[in-house]
C-alpha cells in the first residue's frame, strides 16, 4: 500500500510477450494515469546518469558504446545468460527505478491525479508491488509468448527463451494477483476482459476509495 493520501495505485505486470502493453492502453483509455517502469528503466541509465556509471563499474566498459550510451543488447546478452549477473543488474537498477516511480506518484498526487496504473514487468522482483492496492497480471501460453517476443524484439528463439526463463512462472502470478487476464489468441475476448477489469477497478475506486 502506498503512503500518498487518496492515491489509488494499480500494479500491472505479467509474463513477457503476454500482452501487457495492450492492457496498459486500455486502462489509460479508462482514465488511469500510467507510470511505465520500462520507460523509467531507460531514463535512469541515460548517458551521464549515476546508475549507468554503476553498471559500467560492475559489468565493464564492454556495455558502453563509443558515444558513452548503454549498449543494451550487449548487457542483455550478459545478464540473460547468467542468473547471478541478472540479480546483480537488478540490485543496481531497482533502487533508481523505485525512486523515480515514487517521484512520479508524488507528482500525480500533488496535481490531484489519484487513479494510477503502475505498468511494471518486474513489479514483484523490484518490490514495487508494496505501493499498489491491487495487482493485475497478464499471462499467456509459452508458445504464444515465444512467437510474440521473437517478432517484437527481432531476436532468436534461443534469446527469447532465455528471457522467458528468467521471469517468474505463471503459477506465481496467479497466486499473487487480484486479477488475471489471459491472452491466448482470441484478441476480442482479451480486449473485452481488459476493459471489464479496468471498469471493475475504477468502480471500486469511485465507490469505496475516494
Amino acid at each position: 500500500m502506498n503512503s500518498f493520501d487518496d492515491v489509488f495505485t494499480v500494479g500491472l505486470t505479467g509474463q513477457t510477450g503476454a500482452g501487457k502493453t495492450t492492457v496498459s492502453k486500455v486502462f489509460a483509455d479508462k482514465g488511469f494515469k500510467v507510470i511505465d517502469a520500462d520507460i523509467i528503466a531507460r531514463v535512469v541509465v541515460e548517458k551521464g546518469k549515476p546508475c549507468l556509471k554503476e553498471l559500467q563499474n560492475f559489468f565493464g566498459n564492454d556495455i558502453i558504446n563509443d558515444d558513452q550510451a548503454l549498449n543494451r543488447s550487449r548487457l542483455a546478452e550478459i545478464v540473460f545468460s547468467d542468473k547471478n549477473k541478472l540479480e546483480l543488474l537488478d540490485s543496481v537498477i531497482y533502487p533508481y527505478i523505485t525512486s523515480e516511480i515514487l517521484n512520479r506518484i508524488r507528482k500525480y498526487s500533488e496535481s490531484e491525479e489519484k487513479l494510477i496504473l503502475l505498468d511494471a514487468p518486474t513489479l514483484f522482483e523490484s518490490r514495487t508491488d508494496s505501493y499498489c492496492e491491487i495487482i493485475v497480471s497478464v499471462v499467456s501460453d509459452e508458445k504464444n509468448r515465444l512467437e510474440r517476443i521473437i517478432k517484437r524484439d527481432n531476436i532468436t528463439r534461443e534469446s527469447a527463451k532465455k528471457r522467458m526463463d528468467s521471469q517468474l512462472d505463471q503459477e506465481f502470478f496467479q497466486k499473487n494477483s487480484d486479477y488475471i487476464i489471459e491472452n491466448n489468441g482470441n484478441l476480442t475476448e482479451f480486449y473485452n476482459t481488459a476493459k471489464e477489469t479496468a471498469d471493475k477497478i475504477k468502480k471500486y475506486y469511485l465507490n469505496n476509495w475516494r
